[in-house]
């Protein structure tokens, strides 16, 4: 009888949690929304399928151009300033760029069309223009970290999506990612087209990020999918991902998503925590690492994780649970 009533306050006290995490979102959504003021920018450009990487960076550094025009001009100089610093190098490389907005873009690191192992990082809650610099900082970390072991590898920064804001409702739920996945599926099937031949890719996905790529059905030539810093993935299991991927799971010791409560009541929580045996993936080690610094130059998470891009694991890289 004791057991039943610890039990049932324990479910009381997770959907407590949900719900005082619900009313502080619903008080913060239309602090956020004015946060996010419409800015004027050009449509995106559009290309054929057979498109060729080159002449796709070359229209979407004229889109950055224009749209930085189009900022100043609306006197939107933060906005101005971040897309200027997009395109600073003068060589960067956006298979996709829209600044309506939010924004989303998709940038590549390293030589593509040669590349045979491909990183896809989806990021997570509050990634947009407006913050993209640390998205872009962790996908040149790991593209370095890359470099020094196997020059053939290039990383996609995959902004393909309207992220949630951290402090929402649209985080406690799995419509983003559910939208989100539907366009990153298709572009995954055209990145292998766009790679080198045979090209083996690999989904790194942090914090919201993992929602989305664990609902998307992915081909043949996603050989790994990393989950890193999870809030859970809405399913129980490895065996419920449309996939045939190998499933990674990690998250550091400093992360403060491992005190969030993995429970699903209804369409909210994200259910069984990803690195949870009961999951059933493999585990990596994150070292100490916080929420936001996985991809940081010199820490065991991002060893592991170029590791597992490159099919070079070792059992020190992989977490005991025994």
């Amino acid at each position: 009888m004791r057991a039943s009533r610890r039990a049932g306050a324990g479910r009381g006290r997770l959907r407590r949690t949900l719900l005082g995490a619900l009313v502080a979102a619903a008080v913060a959504v239309p602090i956020s929304a004015a946060a996010s003021p419409h800015v004027p920018a050009p449509a995106p450009a559009v290309f054929a399928e057979d498109a060729a990487p080159q002449s796709r960076y070359a229209a979407n550094r004229a889109n950055i151009a224009e749209a930085v025009r189009r900022a100043e001009d609306a006197d939107r100089p933060g906005r101005a300033a971040r897309l200027r610093t997009m395109e600073a190098s003068g060589a960067a490389q956006f298979l996709v760029f829209d600044g309506r907005g939010r924004g989303r873009a998709v940038e590549v690191f390293g030589e593509l069309e040669s590349a045979d192992r491909v990183a896809v990082l989806v990021p997570g809650s509050d990634t947009t223009l407006d913050t993209y610099e640390r998205f872009r900082a962790g996908a040149l970390s790991l593209q370095q970290r890359l470099q020094r072991e196997h020059p053939r590898s290039a990383v996609v920064a995959w902004l393909g999506y309207d992220t949630p804001g951290t402090v929402s409702t649209t985080v406690l739920t799995a419509g983003r990612a559910d939208e989100a996945a539907a366009e990153l599926g298709p572009f995954l099937d055209r990145l292998q087209g766009l790679a080198g031949p045979g090209a083996r890719l690999s989904l790194l996905c942090h914090s919201y990020g993992s929602v989305v790529c664990a609902r998307t059905a992915t081909g043949p030539a996603v050989g790994d999918m990393a989950l890193f810093g999870s809030p859970g993935t809405g399913a129980g299991s490895v065996q419920e991902l449309p996939t045939g991927a190998r499933i990674w799971a990690g998250r550091g010791d400093g992360d403060w998503i491992g005190k969030v409560p993995h429970v699903r009541l209804g369409g909210i929580g994200f259910g069984t925590d990803p690195v949870d045996p009961a999951f059933g993936a493999r585990t990596f080690r994150a070292g100490a690492v916080g929420h936001s610094d996985y991809l940081k130059p010199g820490t065991t998470s991002l060893d592991s994780l170029a590791a597992i891009v490159l099919g070079t694991t070792t059992p020190d890289q992989e977490a005991d649970h025994a």
